[in-house]
């Protein structure tokens, strides 16, 4: 008599993996579908919470042989919500986030769901660092494949420039090493594009020393003051050298203790300057910012740079709702700055960000055609942080950040956006165009190579050639 079992595939999926399987109805589901943006509402048909990079082959081969669409988990903070999907499967790193560190060797290993959080505590016990995000439950993975801006970019340069080597899965469920001397042209696609080639499941960083504390000049300045506040700080920042990591944040005195009641809501600007080297030189050399203006409130001081990671984590809780865009600029010219004035005024929440990022320094140094990311001519990242509370004001807010978007890019921009930072994504190719400029076709041939039926399709989308 055949006792063969006939198995559900999703039945044998999970007999391949040693991770879980979690399903619609499953304990758990609701909460493994949720990502930190509340405007997201997905309901893949399976979700893969790995254990290992065989249960990633296992759940890359299962998505390409059904033509399953399939979404990677990481830390879950893409705004645009490509950490989930709609039917399809999900795979879900979020359980392995070992780091390893070779204090000797200066390198730093990382499993794909560790986020900046596990990085920093493992690193920080060898007084060692890369630059890595500045809200410490990001995951690496998502910030560092097309970018990575941090307190230490001007010094380091991106995360992704510190990339070392990557193990990776790729389309066919092969797990292959990409580094300078293997794979190379997959590495140099990964540092920029990542996301379109395939589920990288660890990273190799390069570490460097930095003090156990770091000095930061954070003078908080009323509105009325920040034309004139931008302009002594733009004079400051052209001429920083790269220990200073020189950036503005347009937004309102939050509700907390922290901060004087009556001043709860008031609209501000903030100059934030971290020195990267001795705390105490740091102090003495940003003394010069208290100079440009009386300040509401002063929150400058040494911290552990653990501490200043996770400063901003408070303030970008899950469940939020967020809609972020970003554009490149070459320079502040006075006519950006009083722009920018005009536009941080007119805000559509209190809890709306305007970021104004200084870059330079080492991401300069690097050649365009080095790696995927190719915008190392900008002095300057601006990132449209909207953010809100009540359901009832997302149409408004969304509405207010792409039209204030279009009007700065077609005004300032120079094209594309730092693409950890592009809202929904809704210019699609044109907007991956214009970001990866004259990169984009050698990208599309080795997403063509690797990548051919586009099974990693949920990113800021490369088409293969």
């Amino acid at each position: 008599m055949d006792t063969t079992v006939i198995l559900d595939p999703v039945d044998q999926l999970a007999m391949e993996m040693r991770g879980v399987l979690i399903r619609p109805g499953d304990p758990g589901y609701d909460d493994a579908r949720m990502v930190r943006n509340g405007l997201i509402d997905r309901h893949p048909a399976v979700i893969a919470r790995c254990h290992g990079t065989a249960d990633v082959v296992a759940a890359v081969n299962y998505a390409r042989e059904h033509g399953l669409l399939l979404s990677i988990r990481g830390g879950g903070h893409n705004v645009a919500g490509n950490a989930v999907n709609d039917g399809g499967i999900v795979i879900d790193l979020s359980e392995m986030r070992a780091v390893f560190v070779d204090p000797d060797r200066r390198r730093a290993r990382a499993q794909g769901g560790a986020t900046w959080g596990d990085f920093d505590r493992e690193t920080q016990q060898f007084g060692l660092a890369t630059t890595g995000g500045a809200v410490s439950s990001t995951g690496i993975a998502g910030l560092t494949l097309h970018g990575g801006l941090g307190y230490l970019h001007r010094a380091f340069g991106l995360a992704l420039d510190n990339l070392r080597s990557v193990e990776i899965v790729t389309a066919d469920g092969q797990v292959r090493t990409a580094s300078e001397t293997e794979n190379p042209d997959l590495f140099w696609a990964i540092r920029g594009a990542g996301s379109n080639f395939g589920v990288v499941t660890s990273f190799e960083f390069e570490v460097y020393p930095i003090p156990q504390e770091l000095y930061s000049a954070v003078p908080l300045f009323t509105m009325d003051d920040a034309p004139a506040i931008l302009r002594k700080y733009r004079d400051f920042a052209e001429s920083a050298p790269d220990d200073f990591a020189p950036a503005v944040i347009f937004w309102s005195v939050p509700a907390i203790p922290d901060f004087p009641e009556e001043l709860h809501g008031t609209p501000i600007v903030v100059i934030q300057i971290a020195y990267t080297g001795d705390p105490a030189e740091g102090e003495e050399l940003l003394k010069p910012v208290f100079e440009w203006g009386t300040p509401l409130v002063d929150l400058s001081g040494s911290a552990p740079y653990v501490a200043m990671q996770n400063g901003f984590d408070a303030f970008f809780p899950a469940g939020w709702f967020y809609y972020w865009k970003s554009l490149l600029l070459q320079s502040a010219t006075d006519d950006v700055i009083d722009t920018l004035c005009e536009v941080a005024a007119a805000r559509p929440s209190p809890q709306s960000i305007l970021n104004f990022w200084q870059l330079g320094g080492a991401i300069s140094r690097v050649p365009a055609d080095a790696t995927a990311y190719v915008r190392r001519d900008a002095g300057h990242m601006l990132s449209l942080d909207t953010t809100w509370t009540d359901p009832r004001d997302t149409d408004r807010c969304i509405a207010w950040a792409r039209q204030t978007w279009s009007t700065l890019q077609e005004k300032f921009g120079l094209g594309g956006a730092y693409l950890n930072f592009a809202g929904f994504g809704e210019e699609k190719e044109a907007l991956v165009r214009a970001s990866y400029g004259q990169n984009y076709a050698r990208l599309a041939e080795i997403k063509r190579r690797y990548d051919p039926d586009n099974l990693f399709r949920m990113n800021n989308n490369i088409k293969p050639a």
